[in-house]
């Protein structure tokens, strides 16, 4: 068959791009076509992402491509981070900058909301993990702020949904990032009305639900002309990033209650879960703090978010500040160079959501957790790694109680795959066989469901398929699992709360 090309246009918290997919049927090949940096940026006291020069680049990404694709071009597809939105007025204006999750407004706000709805209803109506980035605790603030953008908003656009609309003027929410707003339910598929009317949020910004491979028209005349391309197709991919991420995992076993197989989706966050036939919404998952997100191909993500790689690249960013310019694979090289175990910390605690200063920050939690503190800058890399891996260690644990079995083996999809390192760090700490790749899984995931939907209707497996026909993987066995027990015996947070051994 002719090839076809398709485009994901894939922002994330700290960069984004344009990428193409040529696809022959069998075979997806993949081009990066143009790449850029993000960062929210502090405005007027509050964290917001610099939505217009956002677009200014991706727009820039796509005249690019259709300098490099030209007439060839059939689709396009944006998938980005969750939780954070966009409010437009009843006349499609746009109110205000979207607010960045690590933004301090929310901080509090877990305990004021389940003082009007308990945390076992918000949980029955939701299924979500409980975390104060989440898009309800956003609008909480808001609402309890009297924000006069929430006043006078008609309609919230998650930013996928927000870029989709300034590219055909359709105004959609797309339910894989929908879900992850806990302002969503699973097991209805539809928003949690009785509960955000609970809340004072209003209800008129909920607007219709659209699934992963939908197409939402043409790209409008303004953008036709800014980019050069013609009447390219919009289609939905799972728009969240991790949907498109774990729909790209290269497994071979359908859905289930009880998989064998999990998932890391590794990048400045670490998602680890499995993938369900259906959402789990249970005391048990509440009490673990797993979330249910709704995955392509009607699934369900059973998971739970780390902080990923966020450590490291802010740490990169101090030393950078201070004048030290480390290439990632420097780094790296230094982490191996140090000692292994030393210094181990939890990845998601409070105090590393957004220092000012990361190496700093990883100092004082470890030495307020009674553990060595790093002096050196490969002690601070190897400590940021391993503690990920070890927060992977509890995370599995806990999922594996949740399924009823043992998984055997780990998918690792995303930028992290990168880091060789970490990798088998993981395979250590979790006592499992390590599958990595594909490392661009999420526009992997965004391109094939653009390439593949038939009306709208998306086949997992042959999207699993394609991926195993087209990419190489790489494989890690476990060397120093007793080392890690041993470290687990001694460290408390590293321990599941939950009984692995069901």
């Amino acid at each position: 068959m002719a090839r076809q090309v398709a485009l994901a246009v894939d922002l994330g918290a700290s960069g984004g791009r344009v990428v193409s997919g040529s696809f022959d049927g069998t075979c997806l090949e993949l081009e990066e076509l143009y790449r850029f940096e993000n960062a929210p940026v502090l405005l007027a006291g509050e964290l917001v992402w610099d939505i217009v020069r956002l677009w200014q680049e991706v727009v820039s990404g796509l005249r690019i491509a259709a300098g490099r694709h030209g007439n060839n071009i059939s689709s396009i597809g944006v998938d980005t981070w969750g939780v954070d939105f966009a409010l437009l007025a009843s006349d499609d204006s746009l109110l205000a900058n979207p607010v960045s999750y690590r933004d301090s407004r929310t901080h509090g706000t877990l305990c004021a909301v389940e003082k009007i709805v308990s945390r076992k209803d918000i949980f029955n109506f939701t299924g979500v993990q409980f975390m104060e980035i989440n898009t309800l605790y956003q609008l909480f603030a808001m609402q309890q702020k009297r924000s006069s953008v929430l006043q006078s908003a008609d309609r919230l656009l998650l930013i996928p949904d927000l870029m989709h609309w300034l590219l055909t003027g359709r105004r959609s929410n797309e339910r894989t990032n929908a879900s992850t707003t806990q302002c969503l339910d699973p097991l209805k598929g539809t928003w949690a009305m009785d509960m955000l009317e609970r809340l004072g949020i209003p209800l008129r910004i909920f607007g219709e639900l659209f699934d992963p491979g939908t197409e939402l028209g043409p790209i409008r005349d303004d953008v036709q002309a800014e980019t050069g391309l013609g009447p390219v197709r919009i289609i939905l991919p799972g728009t969240h990033d991790t949907a498109s991420a774990v729909a790209a995992v290269p497994a071979d076993a359908p859905p289930s209650s009880r998989p064998d197989w999990c998932y890391v989706s590794l990048g400045t966050w670490a998602l680890l879960g499995a993938e369900l036939d259906r959402p789990r919404v249970t005391p048990e998952c509440m009490a673990a703090n797993f979330t249910n997100e709704i995955g392509i191909g009607g699934t369900t993500r059973l998971l739970k978010n780390i902080c990923g790689l966020w450590l490291v690249q802010q740490c990169r960013a101090s030393w950078l500040r201070e004048g030290a310019t480390w290439t990632w694979d420097q780094l790296t090289a230094l982490a191996r160079e140090a000692k292994p175990l030393e210094s181990l910390i939890d990845p998601n605690h409070h105090s590393l959501l957004s220092p000012s200063d990361m190496p700093a920050a990883i100092r004082s939690l470890a030495g307020n957790t009674g553990e060595p503190v790093p002096s050196t800058t490969a002690a601070v890399v190897r400590c940021a790694l391993e503690s990920v891996a070890a927060a992977c260690r509890r995370t599995i644990d806990e999922l594996d109680s949740l399924i009823g079995r043992r998984t055997s083996r780990i998918h690792i999809v995303g930028g992290g795959v990168k880091n060789a390192m970490l990798c088998q760090m993981i395979a250590d700490a979790c006592n499992r066989s390590v599958i990595a790749g594909p490392v661009e899984a999420t526009a992997i995931g965004n391109l094939l469901v653009q390439l593949t939907s038939t009306q709208g209707s998306v086949d997992l497996r042959s999207i699993r398929s394609i991926i195993r026909n087209s990419f190489e993987l790489s494989y890690f066995e476990p060397k120093n699992a007793p080392l890690w027990d041993a470290r687990a015996a001694r460290t408390a947070w590293m321990r599941s709360t939950e009984s692995s051994s069901a």
